[in-house]
Order: structure tokens, then sequence, then C-alpha cells
């Protein structure tokens, strides 16, 4: 498989993707943690005054992945399971928050939460693939 590369294009925090979500994420690599901010707005809906669940899915599968590719470990996700809490609405702040639990030779599982304040909006659990380049 070739190696991971970021051309900063990716949906979710691309800096060059014009029709992306930019979401701007940091690292604590010493927490193996990750937390990132998001106002969804209306293009960002599925029925009317609700976020899209795919958007929601998205925002949390980059939170764990992007955390294992920024501590250097080159990882694709294989597996997530998302459960979804309560409606976020376009205009809210919400955050997003990732780390990683466990990590075996070839598998990274990791854990992820949006949160509107202290509202659980959605959360994850995932299982990253490591890659060999």
């Amino acid at each position: 498989m070739a190696q991971l590369r970021d051309n900063e294009r990716c949906y979710v925090c691309g800096k060059k993707n014009p029709v992306g979500l930019s979401v701007d994420f940091k690292i604590n690599a010493e927490a193996r943690s990750i937390l990132g901010w998001f106002t969804p707005s209306q293009y960002h809906q599925g029925y009317e005054g609700i976020v899209h669940g795919g958007i929601l899915s998205s925002l949390l599968d980059e939170a764990m992945a992007k955390l294992a590719f920024s501590l250097g470990i080159p990882a694709l996700t294989a597996e997530i399971t998302v459960t979804f809490k309560t409606p976020a609405a376009p205009g809210d702040e919400l955050s997003v928050f990732g780390r990683i639990t466990e990590e075996t030779h070839r598998l990274i599982l990791a854990e992820a939460k949006i949160e509107r304040g202290p509202v659980v909006i959605a959360e994850a659990k995932g299982k990253l693939l490591r890659i060999s380049s």
C-alpha cells in the first residue's frame, strides 16, 4: 500500500478544500488525544434544523484517524460504531474530542465524542488498521 500523505484536501480538516469543513484540530501528543471545534451551517442539514448524521460521523472518524496520523501511526479506519445521543442544529458550537485507548501490532482502538457544551451529541468507537508503507 502507498504511504499516507496529507495533501490538505481532507473534507473534514483540509485547509485547501474550499468545500470542506475546515475543522482546526489541536493534538495533545502526551495524552494521545485531539480536540477540535466546528459550527455547522444550514448547508450541513439532513432534516430541517438537524445536522446530518453523516457530517457528525465524519467529524468523529476524522478525530480518531487524524490523531493516529499526527502521532506518526499510519492507519486507516477499519470499523467505526457511532451512537447518536441528541440532535445538533446549524449554528451550534460543537467540540470534537478523540483519544487512542489501545494499540497493538495491527490495530489501534480509539474513541471520539461530539459535545455542545456539557451535552453529548454523538459518540464513536473505532478500530484503525495499521498499514505498512
